[in-house]
């Protein structure tokens, strides 16, 4: 099969695989609200009857949240489980925004052309990139160069209430694949293609320090009564020491050290942790003084406060000692760390600070292990070469610093390994105001996905 061809194709088609892609973004899919759950049902339908067009067999199938598409088509290549998700997040603040989220265009930027509106990046334009891919290719040839199987949910952004039930329950169909593509990442540094091949694990805590059963007068109070703030943050100012080691009991069990060879591969891709921090405002690393930045990101734990609250925060001034105080801690986990572990280690940590007359609470949020991909499959190498002949840059074998669950479940529930590949840039402001996706990302990323099944196919 001629994959010249193909990749001509796909350019010619550009103008058309546009407009299908902002048809699909103008659906205010937003998961996590209610208000929008007929939308959800109309993404899902417009890509049921999408993959219908290009010869995929595809159904929406129903959960007790939003709903799942899935389709197969045969190949005479590999079996391959494409994963995406079609569900967006929220858009407030609106008025931060400079167009109508979901009236989705291309815009002139000073960086090039880009596709503004909500979902573009993360993750509709990511996914159709797949499904433009398979739709040159099958223009062109009649028939896709893999077997394939697509899988799209609709609850990502809201924490995926149905897709372990899902996964199990429709096992035997889904785990004849052998390997999962997932396109929910992004280029290193903008600009070189990555595989990435490790994911952080994610463990969230919320707790509430009680102290009296009301706020009270700071003044007939103050200095005699226990104010929970205070309790609260001189927890919290202890959870790391002088060189930024996380001091939660038994927290590094589990955190490997690197292979030298990862270590040097790393350092080649020459991370410019100053211009990293620069474009936030900031300049010096805060975490771990013996670590590299970039492992700093991608391969250690984390301990972060998120929020924190308490007392009177309105305008104006209120002389109260609060009746509580709460915050958000999130750990970012690594290796083979154990969440259930560190819940318990936190907790006991935190309730052997508290005094005697005050209390704590607990609320549960994620709690999901780190995952590490083997690239022992053929697909690996092979999609790895096949980038870098689309992209300036060669690719490479990299970490991410986030957490993609799916990434572990399709290990633990299917047994198979999952390939993360995307075209995201650092600057696409996913889950922010004025959300975008570079056309260039849109355009080579639909090649980049010719290049990966030709090559898994010609290495089957």
């Amino acid at each position: 099969m001629s994959l010249d061809t193909v990749l001509t194709k796909i350019d010619a088609d550009l103008p058309v695989a546009l407009d299908r892609l902002l048809e699909l973004l103008r659906i205010p899919s937003i998961s996590t609200d209610p208000a929008y759950k007929e939308a959800c049902d109309k993404a899902a339908d417009w890509l049921v009857a999408d993959l219908a067009s290009i010869g995929v067999e595809a159904s929406k199938r129903q959960t007790p949240g939003h709903p799942m598409v899935v389709g197969h088509v045969d190949g005479p290549g590999p079996h391959v489980l494409f994963y995406g998700h079609y569900d967006v997040q929220p858009v407030d603040p609106l008025n931060l925004w400079n167009r109508d989220p979901f009236d989705p265009a291309i815009e002139d930027t000073a960086k090039g052309k880009v596709i503004r509106g909500r979902g573009s990046s993360d993750d509709k334009g990511q996914l159709m990139t797949f499904i433009e891919a398979c739709r040159a290719w099958k223009a062109v040839h009649g028939s896709l160069p893999c077997k394939i199987t697509f899988f799209f949910e609709g609850e990502e952004e809201s924490g995926s209430p149905s897709l372990i039930p899902f996964m199990k329950e429709n096992a035997e169909e889904l785990k004849q694949a052998e390997i999962a593509l997932i396109c929910d990442t992004g280029l290193f540094q903008s600009k070189t293609p990555a595989i990435i091949t490790r994911l952080r694990g994610l463990l969230g805590e919320e707790l509430t320090i009680k102290a009296a059963d009301k706020d009270l007068h700071s003044g007939m109070y103050g200095g005699v009564a226990m104010n929970p703030i205070r309790v609260l943050t001189k927890i919290l100012g202890g959870l790391f020491d002088e060189n930024g080691t996380i001091q939660v009991p038994g927290i590094y069990e589990g955190v490997p050290d690197l292979p030298p060879e990862i270590i040097d591969q790393w350092k080649a891709l020459n991370f410019d942790d100053k211009a990293f921090l620069g474009g936030v405002g900031l300049s010096q690393p805060a975490g771990e003084k013996d670590h590299l930045p970039i492992e700093m990101i991608w391969s250690r734990p984390t301990a972060e406060i998120n929020g924190i609250w308490g007392g009177y925060t309105g305008a104006g001034f209120k002389t109260v000692l609060p009746a509580e105080a709460s915050a958000k801690i999130s750990f970012r986990l690594v290796g083979t760390q154990d969440p259930v572990a560190i819940r318990k280690n936190f907790r006991a940590w935190v309730e052997a600070q508290v005094p005697s007359d005050c209390s704590v609470e607990w609320k549960d949020h994620s709690c999901s292990p780190a995952s590490e991909m083997q690239t022992s499959h053929p697909g690996f190498e092979a999609a790895r070469k096949a980038l870098g002949d689309e992209w300036d840059d060669p690719a490479a074998y990299a970490g991410c610093g986030g957490s993609i669950p799916i990434a572990g479940y399709f290990k633990d529930i299917l047994g198979m390994d999952a390939m993360l590949v995307g075209w995201g840039k650092d600057d696409d402001q996913l889950h922010s105001p004025n959300e975008k996706y570079d056309l260039e990302s849109f355009h080579k990323g639909i090649r980049s996905w010719a290049r990966i099944l030709d090559a898994m196919a010609s290495a089957a």
